[in-house]
This record gives C-alpha cells, structure tokens and sequence, in this order.
C-alpha cells in the first residue's frame, strides 16, 4: 500500500485528487461540459509519466530538476504590480494568482462592433458557444502532455480575445498574468481568435513580483487566425529566477491568414515553450520568432512544429538565443509537410551567440517532407561574439559588458527588424536592455 502511493505522489506531485477536488469546490458554476473535460484532463495527468532521460522529447533537457512537489493553488490577492507594455491600448486584463485583478475595458464603439476582449470565466456563461469551440483544441505533440493535461484541469481563469469579421483594431491588447506568491502555482492562458479579414495585436506578460521566488507556472496560449486575418502576437516571459515553467504555444491559421508571433524570454531557472503552427489552408503564412536572453544557471528549452497540411502554404521560423554565464539552450524544432502541401515554402533557423565559454547550445533542426513540389530549409548555429568587433568597441572607450550589449542588440536586430509597429520595436528594446542591466 505505502508503494502504491509513492507512486501515485511521484505522478502527481503536490496536485493530488484531493488537491483537485478542492480545486473543483471552489470554483463558480461552470458549464457542466467544461467539469467534465477538467476531470478528464486530471484523469490524464494522473496517469501519464514524468519525463525520462530516455525520452526524445526531452532530448538534452536536465530531467533531474523537474519536479511537481511543493506547490500549492494560491489564493485572490489585492495586490497589483506595476506593468506596462509601453503603449497606449486599446483594452487591458491582469490577472493576478490566476484572478482578474484589473481591467481597462474596451470603448463601447468597438463592444458594439462585436469585439470581445473578456475573462474565460465570464465567457464560459456569455459567449460558451464560442469558447466550446476553440478553448484548447489543439493537442499536445512536443512532448509535454503530461503538463498540458495539468493546465487542463487546474486553469481557473484567463483572457478572452475576439475579434469579428472585417474589423481592425489599431492599437494592441494587453494582457498581465502575475505571479505573487512564494511556492505558487500558475496556469496562465489567453484565448485569441480573429474572424475573416479582422486585424488584432496582442501583448501578453508574464511576470512574478519576487525574483527569488520558487514557482510553478503551466500556461497556454492559442491563436486562431481564420480567413485573410492577422494576428500579431508578443509574449513576455519573465517569472521568477527560481521558477519552472511550461508553456504551449499553438497557432492555426486559415486560407491567406496571417500570424505574427514573438516570444521573448527572459526569466524563469528552467522554461520549456513548444510551440506549435498549422497552416490549414493555402495562402497561411505562419512567421514564429523568438528571443532569449540566457544568464547565469538559466535553462531554456525550445521546441517547435511547422505543420503545413494545404498547398501553397508558408512559414518562417527564425529563434535567437543569447547565452552568458553557464546558461544552457536547446532547441528542437520539426518542419512537417503533409502529402498534399505542394507549393510549401518553409524556414528554420536557429542562431545561438555564445557570451561565455561555460555557456552550452543544443540545436535540432529537422524535415519531414511528404511532397515533392516544396521549398524547405533549416539550419542552426552557435558563435562567439567576433573578437575584433569586441575590441573595437572597447579600444573607444567602452566597457566589456556595453560592448557585448551592443553586439548583442545587433545580433537580436534582425528578429525585431520583422515588427512593422516601430513603437512595439522599441518597446522590446527597452524590455531586454532591463534584463541585461540585472
């Protein structure tokens, strides 16, 4: 008997089926469809292992650290710390410990046109249709089932984002998910879905107010981009040093759609991000960008999928990684066409800048071409910041440190160059100078 429960402890950790019935009580009635996925999803991540280092998913990722013991559901907090993103918004959601802390709502001109920008929690009684339709439909592939069933069944709340047919918003949505509490469990999510021919950015932070904080965060993230639209999405990653996080990223994107998506990841002791496109019609376009800023013991792990299931159908992929002190990178990343996804152009590239000897970069790219009428390429790789760059920097009168910032910012150029809001631009210049000044 006392192996049996061993065992089911090293399966669920801290989130036990007591945990998870607590968790149910207190939640506010939910349609009865959405409790039976969460059990559902609960009884998933129950059952399915940790991690192995045998596992090819998890290939070069330190298995040791992960770890679901010790973390409790925090509680509605009345603080809320200061957050920006920089730019003037059309609407705003923070949520706080996983509750809505705060709102700026949308103008009543924009509400009356059908814009929806919304908690889940509201949603599920106002707009269920929809949210039935979209919430988290698309399927874990890279790896991490395990934690996705576990956002599943323990997500409180999240933002709601949409958008209806022909209608383009000018400024960007903001969305804040802060983590406050030491020990904590969070399971962010944002909901995006823009109609035909609709145009909408979003910009989405992820923060904790204590750098030495241990936490958990499980989030998600799902665009959904139909018929001619565009989505222009930017994510801030920057949890507690002391943190370990998961996050899914999945876009769909329809016939001549377009999504813009770039992660910026800057904190966390150890981040996993997959991220996942499907372009399901001919003319998508899916462009995935990422940037990293990786210091001291730092772990990040990257996996990706370009799915290209219609002709005609394009993506790029382009992450930098910037890494010092012993700070570790992996990247793994799958370029899928399917048989009939003639006419697919698709890239990879993965580029590491090395900023210290300790610091380690794993990267695999990969194909896996059923067609015969495409385009595709991948590549990745790590280099030393050009000494005589380096030099001539310094022999002007300027630090070592502001050198290899400078270069670095150089080397990050040409993933922000891609944003066409040259306020944005500026914005996530600012947001990576402060991680190099910690």
């Amino acid at each position: 008997m006392s192996l049996a429960f061993s065992s089911a402890m090293s399966l669920t950790g801290s989130f036990t089926a007591d945990v998870f019935a607590a968790h149910l009580a207190s939640l506010p009635p939910l349609p009865d469809w959405w409790l039976e996925r969460k059990r559902a999803a609960y009884a998933r991540f129950a059952a399915l292992p940790m991690p192995t280092r045998t596992d090819e998913a998890w290939r070069f990722s330190t298995i040791t650290s992960l770890t679901l013991d010790g973390f409790s559901l925090p509680l509605p907090s009345p603080a809320l710390p200061p957050a920006t993103i920089g730019l003037p918004a059309t609407a705003e959601l923070a949520f706080v410990n996983g509750f809505l802390a705060a709102a700026v709502p949308l103008a009543a001109e924009l509400r009356a046109r059908g814009v929806i920008v919304d908690t889940l929690q509201h949603a599920f009684h106002h707009h269920e249709a929809l949210i039935r339709e979209y919430l988290l439909k698309q399927t874990a592939r890279l790896g991490s089932a395990k934690f996705s069933a576990l956002h599943e069944a323990f997500l409180t709340d999240g933002a709601f984002i949409y958008v209806p047919r022909g209608v383009e918003l000018d400024q960007p949505i903001a969305v804040f998910h802060h983590s406050l509490t030491a020990n904590g469990a969070a399971f962010p999510h944002t909901l995006i879905v823009a109609e035909d021919l609709a145009r909408v950015t979003v910009l989405e932070y992820f923060g904790s107010s204590d750098d030495s904080q241990a936490q958990l965060a499980v989030g998600a993230t799902d665009l959904y981009a139909s018929h001619g639209a565009q989505i222009t999405y930017v994510g801030k990653q920057d949890w507690s040093h002391r943190a370990l996080s998961f996050h899914a990223h999945a876009n769909v994107v329809r016939r001549d759609a377009r999504i813009q998506s770039l992660n910026l990841h800057l904190g966390a002791r150890q981040a996993r991000h997959e991220a996942l496109s499907q372009l399901q019609a001919p003319g998508a376009f899916s462009e995935m960008l990422a940037l990293t800023v990786a210091r001291e013991n730092q772990e990040f792990d990257q996996r990706t999928l370009q799915l290209h299931q219609a002709p005609n159908t394009k993506s790029d992929l382009l992450y930098k990684n910037a890494l010092l002190d012993e700070a570790r990178t992996i990247f793994s990343g799958l370029i899928v066409v399917d048989q009939d996804a003639q006419k697919t152009d698709a890239y990879q590239s993965n580029r590491n800048l090395m900023l210290s000897e300790a610091a380690e970069a794993s990267s695999l790219p990969g194909l896996e071409i059923q067609a015969n009428d495409v385009r595709c390429t991948h590549g990745a790789t790590s280099s030393r910041i050009d000494p005589e760059q380096e030099f001539y920097l310094q022999s002007r009168g300027i630090a070592k440190s502001a050198a290899d910032e400078l270069l670095t910012f150089g080397f990050f150029e040409e993933v922000l160059s891609r944003l066409t809001n040259e306020d944005l631009h500026d914005a996530l210049r600012t947001l990576i100078q402060t991680k190099f000044k910690k």
